[in-house]
Order: C-alpha cells, then sequence, then structure tokens
C-alpha cells in the first residue's frame, strides 16, 4: 500500500509541475475543460485546431484509451471515475494534463 502511495505522489507532482510550467513541445493554445469532467465529455481546444491523437493512461501508468479527434470533443463515457493523464499530439507537438474524470 505504501508503493502506491508514493507511486501516486509522484505522478501528481510531476503533473503540477507540467501544468506550472509548459515544455518548449507544448501545444500553442492547448486548453482542456471541462476538468473535472462530470458529463463524459471534454472538450481540447488549440490555436491550429488539427486532427489530435489522443492517449489517456490511469495512475499506474497504463493505457486505458487511444483514439484520434479531428473535432474538439473527446466522449469520456467508458472511463470509470478517478485521475488520468492526458496526452495529445497535434502535429510535432504534445502536451499532457492531469485529467479527472468524476
Amino acid at each position: 500500500m505504501k508503493h502506491f502511495y508514493l507511486v501516486c505522489l509522484l505522478v501528481f507532482c510531476s503533473l503540477s509541475y507540467a501544468q506550472e510550467k509548459p515544455s518548449s513541445g507544448d501545444i500553442k493554445g492547448f486548453k482542456v475543460y471541462p476538468n473535472p469532467v462530470t458529463n463524459g465529455k471534454v472538450f481540447i481546444q488549440t490555436d491550429q485546431n488539427a486532427p489530435k491523437k489522443i492517449l489517456i493512461f490511469d495512475v499506474f501508468g497504463t493505457q486505458v484509451k487511444e483514439t484520434t479527434i479531428l473535432g474538439n470533443e473527446l466522449n469520456l463515457s467508458d472511463l470509470v471515475a478517478g485521475i488520468y493523464v492526458l496526452r495529445v499530439f497535434e502535429k510535432d507537438k504534445v502536451a499532457t494534463r492531469k485529467l479527472i474524470v468524476k
């Protein structure tokens, strides 16, 4: 059980740092809303609004969803409530954020 808490702490610390200080490869104009997700849909907005490859991981690092969206709406109704890592690829850029599903 101690290992679980340690893994969660490391994931949350790295995610909060990534959200505060975007890397040089971050997608320009990247926004995810609403977060926390309550209705099974999340909107991903960028300046270019190009097709986006989406990867979602649980807190253990297991990939739970992979899809590509052409617009800005992502359906997450198949995910159970919890904390996830959202990774979005658009052209040669990538953005990673913490995603909460209620």
